[in-house]
């Protein structure tokens, strides 16, 4: 982070984590609360150390991280991490479908960065099932009209359960060429956020263990405050590392999929293995 970043930061949060000075206690300075929560998220310190380094209370470090992770959502995320429209979500999809030639596709999701005893999609999957998102309706594929209309869909990995809105791997080892091909194309489509978390990681070493939810969204707020004036050139690499020492999510459960959703997947296997949907290369690559 440089420091005009840090000044930017500052101006934007200041006013939700400055105290006023009493008789009996001077307040800490904005800028030292702020610096004390970053070196937390980036570091992955402990907060005992923290204090130590710092020459503070423990409650005082504790307080001033909770302070500024609390002011960075409440005064960042509308313009950081906004709820998406259905406009955001069709340039989501183009954006899938150009770069990682899966269509129909809102997202890659992923568990590896946070080490949560059960993750579940359980917010995730009411939005989608009650049409709360805003996310666009059902469509075909490019150029596949005569396979009927398709949902917008997530892909994930084997962890998470298949849904009409989620796509995940066909199962097994001995699959036929047809199945290994989709796996491949799922797979390819899943490595955005598989980046992503490396590189969030890789700022915020804090999250490699279990924390709490505002310390997570302030992390990904921030994530997207240092991308505004930079390009990630440079990170990919540093990324895939950290990428790799993060333990992979555990396997959900109840993966008894409906036949609504294996019929959505078998639509997109079979546009994945026909003229209209094949890529130059899948053969090579299973």
């Amino acid at each position: 982070m440089s420091a005009e970043q840090m000044d930017e930061l500052l101006s934007l949060i200041g006013p939700e984590v400055t105290r006023q000075s009493t008789n009996y206690r001077a307040a800490i300075e904005p800028k030292q609360r702020l610096a004390v929560a970053l070196r937390y998220m980036a570091s992955g310190d402990s907060l005992v150390s923290l204090a130590y380094s710092y020459r503070l209370g423990h409650s005082t470090v504790i307080n001033s991280v909770h302070m500024v992770c609390a002011a960075i959502e409440k005064t960042m995320m509308e313009r950081f991490l906004p709820r998406p429209t259905q406009d955001t979500w069709e340039e989501v999809a183009d954006g899938f479908w150009k770069k990682w030639n899966f269509p129909n596709c809102l997202g890659a999701i992923d568990g590896e960065a946070c080490d949560h005893p059960s993750p579940t999609i359980d917010s995730l999957g009411r939005g989608m099932e009650t049409k709360t998102l805003d996310v666009p309706p059902s469509t075909s594929l490019p150029g596949a009209a005569h396979l009927g209309d398709v949902p917008h869909v997530m892909v994930g990995d084997a962890a998470f359960p298949l849904r009409p809105y989620l796509m995940r791997p066909y199962p097994g080892q001995n699959l036929n060429h047809q199945k290994r091909i989709f796996n491949y194309r799922l797979s390819r489509a899943r490595m955005v956020v598989e980046n992503a978390f490396g590189i969030l990681s890789s700022r915020w070493r804090i999250l490699h263990p279990q924390h709490v939810d505002t310390l997570v969204m302030a992390t990904c707020i921030l994530h997207n405050f240092l991308l505004v004036p930079r390009e990630t050139v440079g990170l990919l690499a540093e990324a895939e590392q950290q990428r790799r020492n993060l333990p992979p999510v555990r396997n959900m459960g109840g993966n008894r999929a409906s036949r609504e959703a294996c019929n959505v997947r078998e639509i997109f296997s079979t546009y994945f293995n026909s003229p209209l949907g094949s890529v130059s290369w899948q053969d090579r690559m299973v």
